[in-house]
C-alpha cells in the first residue's frame, strides 16, 4: 500500500498549477510560507515515506498534496542517482549543489517528469511562483537527503544509496 500525504485538508494554503504550496521548515528564501520546526513537513514526509513508496509502479492521488509527494518521491530518486558515485560527503554535496543549479522545469515545459500530473499554469506569474516553489522545496529535500544518505563520518549510508538503482513508477531519470 502506498503512504499518502497526511496534508488532505489544506484549503487556506495557496496553490499553483493544481499543488498546494505548504508550509516548509526551511531557512531557504522562496515562496513557501514557514512551518514551526517542531511540525512535520511534505518533506519530512518524502523523505521518510520515500523507501516504501519507490517501489510502487502506481499512486492514486488522495489528495493534492499527494502530488507534491510523487514529485519529491521522484526528485529524491534522481538526487540518489546523483550521490550514486559519490564516495564522500563533500562529493555529495557538490554533486547536490549542481543538481540544484540546473533548470527546474514546470507542467507544460520539457522535462517536465509527469506531464499530466499536474494542470498547465494560468499565467506566467502562476508559473514562475510554481518554479520558484519548487526550486525552494528542492533544495530543502536535498539538504536534509544529504544528512539521511550520508553517516556522520562523511561516508555513503549504503541503505539508501541502494535505492538509487530503483525506478520510481516506471520513469526514466534523466
Amino acid at each position: 500500500m502506498v503512504y499518502h500525504s497526511s496534508f488532505v485538508n489544506e484549503d487556506e494554503v495557496d496553490s499553483a498549477c493544481g499543488c498546494p504550496l505548504l508550509p516548509l521548515k526551511s531557512h531557504i528564501k522562496g515562496p513557501a510560507p514557514v512551518s514551526d520546526q517542531d511540525r512535520t513537513d511534505i518533506v519530512d514526509e518524502a523523505i521518510t515515506f520515500f523507501r516504501a513508496n519507490v517501489f510502487f509502479r502506481n499512486f492514486d492521488i488522495k489528495s493534492p498534496a499527494d502530488k507534491l509527494l510523487i514529485y519529491l518521491t521522484f526528485y529524491i530518486n534522481v538526487a540518489l542517482k546523483r550521490l550514486e558515485g559519490c564516495r564522500t560527503l563533500a562529493e555529495g554535496t557538490k554533486a547536490i549543489i549542481n543538481l540544484g543549479l540546473e533548470k527546474v522545469p514546470v507542467p507544460g515545459e520539457s522535462g517536465f517528469p509527469f506531464p499530466g500530473l499536474l494542470p498547465l499554469p494560468q499565467s506566467h506569474e502562476e508559473a514562475e511562483l510554481f518554479r520558484n516553489y519548487l526550486k525552494q522545496i528542492r533544495e530543502e529535500t536535498s539538504g536534509r537527503l544529504l544528512s539521511v544518505a550520508y553517516r556522520p563520518n562523511g561516508t555513503p549510508n549504503k541503505w539508501w544509496l541502494a535505492f538509487a538503482k530503483r525506478k520510481f513508477m516506471n520513469t526514466i531519470i534523466p
